[in-house]
């Protein structure tokens, strides 16, 4: 029996691990399938504060080696089942099965990827899904956008601070964004578009050279010279195994109230499992700072049996 499990070991679940631990609550760490998250595939990081340069698993390993150094254990498990009707609540992993007084839910999101030639092959080498975190690397260099979304003009527009231009690839013959986003995008003397196209390949020795284009209406080819890809079709939330347990909204997100509370008492969740809109390495950590703290009054509670307060409803 620990005091707390977390799901997760990217930057919200390091960073509520540090502070759950710090507590002196027996925290568990699950890794599920890699260590680190999206933050530890990303090679430089410039914007995360009190680093002005450090790689994404460096600054994985600092965030682990500080949780570890509080006590907290991690654990190289994927829970795969959970049982919500403590607590104690069960979480079933891969290697064996675990209980805890509380869960934080930290599983964090997948960005959507085309699924195309070299994608993997020069992932961090020009392919990224992350203006914010990446933008600055491609300073006077063409890039190139895919999507139609309200994302990917938003990124496209972050974009125009460095590249000297960027181009919008479109599958259909006109965006979904928003009509304000349209109207700045269309008037950004930086920014192109080439419509009804996909991405077919991306190519490259050591960095990303061009772009492999194929037209949906002629099904014509064409390569396209550009230095970076950004995708911006979307992200779908790890969140899969929680269905019927947790409150959801439409797009498989987490619900939760501002103290990191969900509809199950004892149970609570950070950064990108509830975070559409931000998703940022930093703005996880808060939320994981946010869970953990609130993960021990719930703990001091039960040690006490006290009974809940009202921070703990799910909504609002």
């Amino acid at each position: 029996m620990h005091d707390v499990a977390i799901m997760g070991s990217g930057p919200a679940g390091l960073t509520a691990a540090i502070y759950a631990a710090r507590a002196n609550l027996s925290t568990l760490v699950f890794t599920g399938d890699a260590l680190g998250g999206q933050i530890a595939t990303t090679y430089d990081v410039e914007n995360y504060p009190g680093f002005e340069e450090i790689t994404g698993p460096d600054l994985t390993a600092r965030m682990q080696g500080q949780a570890e150094r509080f006590g907290a254990e991690i654990v190289y498990d994927q829970i795969i089942e959970v049982d919500f009707g403590g607590p104690p609540f069960t979480l079933t992993g891969r290697a064996a099965t675990y209980a805890a007084r509380s869960v934080i839910v930290a599983t964090g999101a997948s960005p959507r990827l085309l699924g195309i030639p070299g994608e993997q092959e020069l992932w961090g080498r020009g392919v990224s899904v992350c203006a914010t975190c990446d933008g600055a690397f491609f300073k006077d260099q063409p890039v190139a956008v895919v999507g139609g979304g309200d994302s990917a003009l938003q990124e496209g527009l972050f974009l125009t601070r460095f590249a000297s231009e960027v181009t919008v690839i479109h599958r259909r013959d006109q965006l979904r964004a928003g009509p304000y986003l349209r109207d700045r995008a269309g008037a950004e003397p930086k920014i192109n578009f080439i419509w009804d196209t996909v991405v077919a390949g991306v190519q490259g020795d050591q960095a990303v050279q061009s772009l492999r284009l194929r037209n949906v209406h002629t099904g014509e080819e064409s390569d396209f010279p550009t230095e970076g890809l950004f995708i911006f079709i979307g992200h779908d939330p790890n969140t899969e195994i929680f269905k019927g347990k947790l409150e959801m909204d439409e797009d498989g997100y987490i619900i939760s109230n501002r103290y990191m509370h969900t509809n199950v008492e004892g149970v609570f969740v950070a950064g990108e499992a509830q975070d559409h809109y931000f998703r940022q390495a930093i703005t996880s950590a808060g939320e994981g700072c946010q869970a953990a703290m609130e993960a021990e009054k719930f703990i001091a509670r039960l040690e006490s049996r006290q009974p809940a307060a009202a921070a703990g409803a799910a909504s609002g």
